[in-house]
């Protein structure tokens, strides 16, 4: 099977699908609603541009992941955001009751975040997050492990999956 995004309804469909997954990728880098939704609008014209054909939608989903991902880490890294200072986070207004820990998340170095993110948010394995970061495996199990370490360390070690 092959999957090409190469009309409105197509796109119209991915964009329905997975509007939320890539929200949510963006939302760990910037912690606010209008920065977030700025990397979703390009994240999805990248997607309009690039003309490449999946071998299916986890492929799809994988590289919005990807991307989105590389768009907010570009963005960051932008000399403007280094002087305007990032450190004014807005907290997550949600009333869930993992708030606490998805704030914790939010503030863990990108390299175990998008891990972290991937693993338990989205489903995928270590085999699979190496896979589409292009990293190894043993990498992946040692960046969740340091991953957990971090948000136990954050929390006190009080908080239970």
């Amino acid at each position: 099977m092959s999957l090409l995004i190469d009309n409105d309804e197509d796109f119209i469909d991915v964009y329905n699908k997975y509007v939320d997954t890539v929200y949510k990728v963006c939302y760990m880098y910037y912690k606010n609603k209008s920065d977030t939704e700025d990397a979703v609008q390009n994240t999805f014209t990248k997607l309009l541009e690039s003309k490449k054909e999946y071998t299916d939608y986890e492929h799809l989903k994988a590289w919005l992941i990807v991307t989105a991902s590389n768009i907010c880490k570009n963005s960051l890294k932008h000399w403007y955001r280094r002087i305007t200072g990032l450190e004014k986070v807005e907290e997550i207004e949600s009333p869930s009751p993992h708030r606490e820990l998805l704030n914790s998340v939010l503030k863990l170095p990108d390299k175990y975040k998008t891990i972290i993110y991937m693993y338990y948010y989205e489903g995928y394995n270590s085999r699979e997050i190496a896979k589409i970061l292009n990293k190894n495996e043993s990498t992946i199990r040692t960046y969740l492990k340091n991953g957990r370490d971090l948000l136990k360390d954050d929390l006190g070690g009080n908080y239970e999956e």
